[in-house]
């Protein structure tokens, strides 16, 4: 597992710094927002990350659900974690980059209140899993709970369709209206997070599998003590 993550640093690093290049030196300042625009790069590759994130947690806490086999269950923390900590960064992002684009540092348009629902409900479903000392309980109630927290996730993506919002519609099924290099420079960064989350999620997931071992030795050490 620890050769696969370096190898994927290895693609990882050269394509973060490329992505670096195309957001802050290769594409130009937006017309209106002027530099601020550059933000948006992140932004969009964090939303399509905690997007990503949320779809292997919940499809990971279905198969819990269903084979109740352990692996899944290591799937769904590691990428919820992960997840959680995009869709902070895509709110932080989104709040500097409103406050440059609308003049205010928050409101409560219907993409932002659903993102942060979303947030809340996955900073839950964290706080779920160090509910109980039971393994077996503790994987089936966090996966229900990622199952409807999930939910959100293409509800958040469908407000500013369904409803009246300040938020702009990047992609559309004519095209996306901004200039070649910002599209490049859109599609490199979101490439590059996405690199990041599977570079995480491995890192993640060795991290658990380490602590799930780690419980199963204090378990049989307290059996024998109890003797």
């Amino acid at each position: 597992m620890q050769r696969v993550t370096e190898r994927w640093m290895w693609v990882l690093l050269p394509l973060m710094g490329l992505a670096l290049y195309m957001n802050f030196v290769g594409s130009p300042d937006d017309a209106v927002l002027g530099p601020s625009q550059r933000i948006f790069y992140f932004h969009m590759g964090a939303a399509t990350v905690a997007a990503v994130a949320f779809t292997v947690t919940a499809i990971s806490s279905l198969g819990y659900l269903v084979t109740r086999e352990l692996r899944y269950d290591l799937w769904a923390a590691a990428s919820a974690e992960v997840g959680t900590i995009f869709t902070s960064m895509l709110l932080i992002t989104g709040v500097l980059w409103g406050r440059a684009a609308w003049g205010v540092w928050w409101t409560w348009d219907p993409r932002l209140t659903a993102t942060v629902i979303l947030w809340v409900l996955f900073i839950g479903y964290l706080m779920v899993r160090e509910w109980s000392d039971s393994r077996e309980r503790r994987a089936r109630t966090a996966a229900v709970l990622a199952l409807v927290a999930y939910v959100d996730v293409p509800i958040d993506y469908m407000t500013i369709r369904w409803w009246k919002s300040i938020h702009p519609v990047v992609i559309t099924s004519h095209g996306i209206h901004m200039a070649p290099a910002m599209i490049d420079a859109m599609f490199v960064s979101m490439g590059a997070l996405t690199l990041v989350y599977v570079a995480w999620m491995q890192i993640r997931l060795r991290l658990l599998r380490a602590e799930y071992g780690l419980e199963d030795v204090k378990a049989v050490v307290r059996a024998q003590w109890n003797r």
